[in-house]
C-alpha cells in the first residue's frame, strides 16, 4: 500500500511540475517574441507544443515567426494548424486571408472572408480593407 501511495504522489508531483513548466514555456516564448528574439522564442514555442500539442497560440506565434523569416510553407502550415485547433481565431484567419490576397487566390479569399465576417469581434474593421484589396486585384485582372 505504501508503494502505491508513493507512486501516486510521484505521479502528482511530475504532473504538476509539467503543467507549470508548460505555462512557463509559452510565457517565456512570448516575452522573447515581444523582444524580437525570434529564434529563441521559436524554440520555446515548439517545446511548448511538445507538452501541449493543442495550444493554438503557440502555432499562431510560430506562424508569425515564419512570416518574418519569409518561410511561406511553415507560415501557412502553422496558420492552418491554428485554425484547425481554434476555428474562430480572428488573427489567424486575417493573416491567412492576407497571404491568399498576396497570391491572388480570389476564390479562397472570398470563402475565407465570409468565414471571417461570421467570427470577427475585434478585427471587424479589417473587412473593408479585405474587400477593397479584393476589388483592386479583380480590377487589375480584368484590364
Amino acid at each position: 500500500m505504501k508503494k502505491l501511495l508513493r507512486i501516486i504522489v510521484i505521479y502528482i508531483i511530475v504532473f504538476c511540475t509539467n503543467a507549470l513548466a508548460n505555462e512557463d514555456f509559452f510565457k517565456d516564448a512570448k516575452n522573447l517574441f515581444d523582444q524580437g528574439k525570434f529564434e529563441e522564442s521559436k524554440f520555446l514555442f515548439q517545446r511548448n507544443i511538445v507538452f501541449n500539442p493543442k495550444d493554438s497560440n503557440s502555432y499562431l506565434y510560430l506562424a508569425k515567426i515564419y512570416q518574418t523569416e519569409e518561410n511561406e510553407k511553415e507560415f501557412e502550415k502553422n496558420l492552418n494548424t491554428t485554425l484547425l485547433l481554434t476555428p474562430d481565431s480572428e488573427e489567424a484567419m486575417y493573416m491567412l486571408i492576407d497571404m491568399r490576397l498576396e497570391k491572388s487566390d480570389f476564390d479562397q479569399v472570398k470563402e475565407l472572408k465570409d468565414k471571417f465576417v461570421k467570427i470577427c469581434n475585434t478585427l471587424c474593421s479589417k473587412i473593408d480593407s479585405i474587400e477593397d484589396r479584393l476589388k483592386d486585384m479583380e480590377a487589375k485582372n480584368e484590364s
